[in-house]
């Protein structure tokens, strides 16, 4: 039997997952989290053999969250699972230890397909968005800059945002006129915009 963990906050979704995944006859969903904080105690205890994240979770998002699992659990393969087909998360999750990357509106049987080749010792990458990501690369920004536009995107002034990450007002704005300039944008809240379009954020 494979044993499958899955993680998503949507728990329609992650019902159905789970209703997929346990009529085959050689899957067994072990366990099931609706919050990226929740990712690594509870596989820790089921100890899943393929783990399926999502990558927008309440807490920890996915990314963050398969970073950890496979540093722990390095035995357990994980499949990032999401809506959200864009480059910058493809090259994240494989960044992040993931084995395979798929979105959620791929019929049934490719994702059970995915779990068993995944399992097998495979990566399996949408093809589509594999071709996306050449196309559109990595991210130009810096972990720095990433971390300041991030910290920016709840449109927080540029002292709030010196103040959280512990930074003087004017290296926040270095940070942020570089990021702005590496997107190609006009403002800050454009290149925010372009970075999570992109998958950078």
């Amino acid at each position: 039997m494979i044993r499958v963990f899955l993680a998503d906050d949507q728990a329609m979704v992650r019902g159905a997952l789970a209703t997929v995944l346990g009529l085959e006859p050689d899957i067994e969903v072990v366990g099931q989290v609706g919050s990226g904080d929740e990712v690594l105690g509870a596989a820790t205890r089921s100890a899943p053999d393929v783990a399926l994240l999502d990558v927008q979770m309440p807490g920890k998002d996915g990314l963050t969250a398969a970073a950890e699992l496979h540093a722990a659990l390095p035995s357990c393969r994980i499949i990032v699972c999401t809506t959200f087909g864009r480059p910058g998360y493809l090259a994240r999750a494989m960044a992040a230890g993931a084995a395979g990357f798929v979105v959620k509106d791929s019929p049934p049987e490719q994702l059970v397909d995915a779990v068993r080749r995944v399992h097998s010792g495979l990566r399996v990458v949408d093809p589509a968005l594999a071709a996306e990501s050449l196309a559109t690369g990595a991210s130009p920004l810096t972990p720095r800059e990433h971390e300041v536009l991030r910290a920016a995107s709840d449109g927080g002034t540029v002292s709030d945002v010196a103040r959280r990450l512990q930074l003087s007002e004017g290296t926040v704005r270095n940070h942020l006129s570089a990021a702005i300039g590496k997107t190609g944008a006009r403002t800050r809240a454009e290149a925010i915009r372009l970075a999570e379009e992109r998958g950078w954020l």
